[in-house]
């Protein structure tokens, strides 16, 4: 199926990906992992849930992490330009038949709780709480310096489909990859904010949360943070890396957190603004695809996700398989 011509004017703005909600069994244990060895820094906490920022944000959280009895991710969140945006978004959604309710978040403003065709569920809001920067403050600095919360990767049963329904309020195609066979997208990256993707889909079981991102000061950031791991009892949450993606060119890291939610430090992408950007197109079994220098990422990369909490999950029907590792 072709790349489907970007919208560039749709019925509400998304300014870019906002946060993300996790379920986790254990609190101090996220805790550590995330402010302690990430270097996220916490903005609030209770008995019941953490919020933290990344070292470059102004709002309010970008993670929040809420104990659970059982794994999984609750939302995932972006931000709207304005009040009518989120007007705008609610007869967007309404008009495709999926699930809308306005809903209170703590440190937001008025939110928009919906979903997307596969039952990913999305949160979109104009207003947070504003911060003091801290971007300067270089003594609060610590583990792999995390700048920004930057990307969402989901496992989608059709990607295809996914793609066609963002692209339909505002979201570009920057890179994807093919299935020669079938000329079924395999996977595709998706942008709002100007980076190679605010969110991305991988073929799969799904919908499933396949990553987080977080973009990092640089490369040696990510080099400093595996000898952090490897020193304090991290050495079987390294997933795979480091290593430099043939899509977005970016220098990255995958990790897994106490409860097995994968995350990624990311850095070095490129700037996508124009509208005129044409879309790379990747083949799947291109070695360079996966990692510029042919490393190909192990199996668990491709079967391993967190499930979203109460949503059903269906096979894909596209069967193409990429290069694994032995």
């Amino acid at each position: 199926m072709p790349v489907p011509s970007p919208v560039l004017y749709p019925t509400f703005n998304v300014v870019r990906l906002s946060h993300v909600e996790l379920a986790v069994k254990n609190l101090a244990a996220s805790r550590a992992f995330y402010a302690d060895l990430l270097g996220l820094q916490v903005t609030h906490e209770d008995a019941d849930a953490i919020y933290l920022r990344a070292m470059e944000e102004r709002g309010h959280h970008c993670v929040i992490l809420r104990k659970a009895d059982a794994a999984a991710v609750n939302v995932l969140g972006f931000k709207v330009y304005a009040e009518a945006d989120l007007d705008a978004a609610y007869a967007f959604f309404a008009g495709q038949g999926l699930p809308v309710a306005w809903v209170e978040r703590p440190f937001m403003g008025r939110t928009l709780r919906t979903a997307d065709p596969h039952g990913v569920p999305l949160e979109f809001y104009a207003k947070m709480d504003r911060l003091a920067p801290i971007h300067q403050k270089y003594a609060l600095y610590h583990g792999v310096k995390p700048l920004r919360i930057d990307h969402f990767n989901c496992f989608s049963p059709d990607v295809d489909a996914s793609v066609a329904f963002y692209n339909s309020f505002g979201f570009r195609v920057t890179e994807y990859t093919e299935d020669a066979e079938s000329k079924k997208l395999w996977a595709a990256w998706m942008h709002r904010k100007g980076g190679v993707h605010d969110m991305a889909f991988t073929n799969g079981r799904g919908p499933r949360l396949h990553h987080l991102a977080f973009w990092v000061p640089t490369p040696l950031n990510i080099i400093d943070l595996l000898d952090l791991m490897a020193t304090t009892g991290y050495v079987a949450n390294i997933e795979r890396g480091p290593g430099r993606h043939g899509i977005s060119n970016a220098f990255f890291l995958y990790i897994l957190d106490p409860d097995g939610h994968r995350v990624e430090i990311y850095c070095s992408d490129y700037q996508t603004v124009d509208p005129d950007l044409e879309p790379i197109h990747w083949d799947l079994k291109d070695p360079q695809r996966q990692t510029l220098w042919g490393a190909p990422a192990p199996r668990s990369w491709f079967e391993h996700g967190s499930a979203f909490a109460g949503v059903a999950q269906q096979d894909s029907a596209l069967k193409a398989q990429p290069i694994i590792a032995p």
